[in-house]
C-alpha cells in the first residue's frame, strides 16, 4: 500500500473527508508553487473547516423554520428611517445576543417587519447563532398541543435552546385567554436566557386586549423591555408601493 492510499484511509477513519478528496491535488499545487508544510497543511485544514461551517449553516437554516427568501440581501434597507437605518445596522454585529436582548419590531401591516427579522435571523445564523421561527398563532396551537399531552416543560426547554427565537405577529389575530397564558409561560421562561425577536402591529398600549388581562400584559411587556431594542417601522406598505409602481 502506498502513502497516497495509507493517508486515504488514515483521513477516513479521522471523518476528514474534504481532506482525503483534496490531499492529493493540493499535494500537486504546493509543489508547483514551492509551498512550505505548514502552507499546505493550513490550506487543507481550511478548505475542511469551510466545507463543515456551510453544511452546519445550511442544517441550521432549514431547522430554524426562516422563510429563506426574506433575506436581507432582497431588502431595500434604504426605505428604513434613518434613525431604525442607524439601530438595525447597530445589530448586525450579534453582541445583542449576547447581552440576551429581545428585539421589538412595531409597526402598520406591509411595512416588511417579517422581512427584516427574519433577514437578520439569517445573519445571527452565519455567525453561529442557533434561531427558531414561527408566526404567533402556530407558536401558541404548538404549546396549548404540548400543554394538552403534558409535554409544555419539554418544548419550553427545546425553544430556550436557541439562541435566537423569532415570534412574528403577535396580536395580529386575536386569540382565547388560555392561548394567551401558554405564551406569556414562554416570554416568562426566555426572560434574561434567550433573545426574542418580536414583531407587532399594536403598541404596548393595546397589549391588555392580546393578553385579555391587565396584569398579565404588564407583566408581559416588563419581561420583554427589560433588556431590548425597539424598532419602530411605520412605514408605507412595500405592497402597496409595488401596486401602485405597477398601475403607473
Amino acid at each position: 500500500m502506498n502513502i497516497s492510499e495509507q493517508l486515504t484511509q488514515g483521513l477516513k477513519k479521522l471523518m476528514l473527508p474534504v481532506m482525503k478528496g483534496e490531499f492529493s491535488d493540493q499535494a500537486d499545487k504546493a509543489r508547483k508553487e514551492e509551498w512550505s508544510y505548514e502552507e499546505y497543511l493550513f490550506e487543507l485544514v481550511q478548505k475542511e473547516l469551510e466545507i463543515r461551517e456551510n453544511k452546519r449553516m445550511n442544517k441550521w437554516l432549514k431547522e430554524s423554520n426562516l422563510p429563506i427568501e426574506k433575506s436581507l440581501a432582497n431588502f431595500d434597507l434604504s426605505r428604513l428611517p434613518k434613525g431604525v437605518q442607524h439601530q438595525f445596522n447597530a445589530l448586525r454585529d450579534g453582541r445583542f445576543l449576547e447581552r440576551k436582548e429581545n428585539i421589538l419590531l412595531f409597526g402598520t401591516p406591509g411595512g416588511g417587519k417579517t422581512h427584516l427579522m427574519c433577514g437578520l435571523a439569517q445573519e445571527m445564523i452565519r455567525k453561529g447563532f442557533k434561531a427558531f421561527f414561527r408566526p404567533c398563532t402556530a407558536l401558541v396551537q404548538e404549546l396549548l398541543i404540548a400543554k394538552g399531552e403534558l409535554k409544555l416543560n419539554r418544548f419550553l426547554k427545546k425553544l430556550t435552546s436557541y439562541g435566537l427565537l423569532v415570534i412574528d405577529e403577535i396580536g395580529y389575530v386575536q386569540q382565547t385567554k388560555e392561548e394567551m397564558e401558554v405564551l406569556f409561560t414562554l416570554l416568562a421562561e426566555c426572560y434574561e436566557t434567550t433573545s426574542i425577536l418580536l414583531t407587532s402591529n399594536l403598541p404596548f398600549s393595546k397589549w391588555e386586549g392580546i393578553f385579555k388581562d391587565a396584569m398579565m400584559a404588564a407583566a408581559a411587556v416588563d419581561r420583554l423591555i427589560h433588556h431590548s431594542v425597539i424598532l419602530e417601522l411605520n412605514i408605507t406598505s412595500y405592497r402597496l408601493e409595488k401596486s401602485k409602481n405597477k398601475k403607473r
